[in-house]
């Protein structure tokens, strides 16, 4: 009875704690769609539909459980989703391969001088996912949509195959796109559990017919979006494909262009609970004194 009793307080310890701090949860939203850009982000199927990213970041300041997330785009031509992967990846070096690029300033790609297929990696994505989810993999995600309108236009867009990897890379954009409009809303099975950083949130959606674009939102941010933490700057979005894998382009800067060139961030949010570090140490402690009272009341 007694080493129930303190396992239960333990327990509830815990409980509490975790109570606690999820009561100030951690919520972040980039806005609603602007109808500037749309970008498409698919995982690889069959088919000859080859993996397209695109990406756009967020920062935390203490360690967090992601548990949720929306995000807005077009699907096209009757297109019908069967598939949600999202990833997360640190801000480059982070999880990279530095040697590839020319180094500082620019980390450039290739190395071995102009003309540059990729200008630049700085504030890019890292080469590598630093974690990923899957709605067909058991205990990664569930996903369900709402159509926000059967009919809207975004002014520019990339599209499969718009992403050129020859310099100078700079296509414009591939024009308008019209689709259905449609909120994705994101369950994590198995949170996120992100210590404090900069990272970015990159959704992808296989479809049957059709593709999945998504929406930009505005940049700077403005209501209902909210603001960067102190210390971080809101990074423009990025994208790539298979073909450009490991490495990434702006798709203002780089593949838009123009004078000025235009900077883009994505439709999303994320929700969370913030686990202080304080929580964190004072929980395993707990763990390790109930582990300390399990062997007295063993020997007792």
């Amino acid at each position: 009875m007694r080493r129930l009793s303190f396992l239960a307080l333990t327990v509830m310890a815990l409980a509490l704690l975790v109570q606690s701090a999820a009561a100030d949860g951690f919520f972040f939203s980039t806005g609603n769609p602007d109808g500037k850009m749309a970008t498409a982000s698919r995982p690889e199927s069959t088919g000859g539909k080859f993996e397209i990213e695109s990406a756009d970041d967020f920062a935390i300041t203490s360690f967090t459980n992601i548990t949720s997330a929306t995000f807005t785009g077009l699907l096209t031509a009757g297109a019908t989703p069967s598939n949600v992967v999202v990833e997360i990846y640190r801000v480059f070096p982070a999880d990279s391969n530095v040697a590839r690029t020319t180094g500082p300033p620019n980390f450039s790609v290739p190395p071995n001088g102009p003309p540059f297929t990729v200008p630049t990696r700085v504030n890019s994505p890292s080469d590598v996912a630093f974690a990923t989810r899957d709605s067909s993999v058991g205990g990664g995600l569930s996903f369900t949509t709402q159509i926000l309108s059967q009919s809207f236009t975004a002014a520019n867009s990339v599209i499969p195959n718009g992403i050129i990897l020859a310099p100078p890379g700079t296509t414009g954009g591939n024009g308008p796109l019209t689709g259905q409009e449609v909120q994705f809303t994101v369950t994590f099975t198995t949170p996120f559990s992100l210590p404090a950083d900069h990272y970015f949130f990159v959704p992808q959606v296989q479809v049957n017919g059709g593709d999945f674009f998504w929406l930009s939102a505005p940049r700077p941010i403005v209501p209902p979006g909210t603001s960067f933490p102190a210390g971080f700057t809101d990074l423009q979005s990025w994208t790539r494909d298979a073909f450009l894998d490991p490495d990434w382009l702006r798709i203002g800067t780089d593949i838009v262009d123009g004078t000025p060139a235009p900077t883009f961030n994505a439709a999303f949010s994320l929700s969370g609970v913030p686990l202080p570090g304080s929580v964190l140490l004072f929980g395993s402690g707990l763990l390790g004194l109930a582990g300390l009272g399990r062997r007295k009341f063993r020997k007792s």
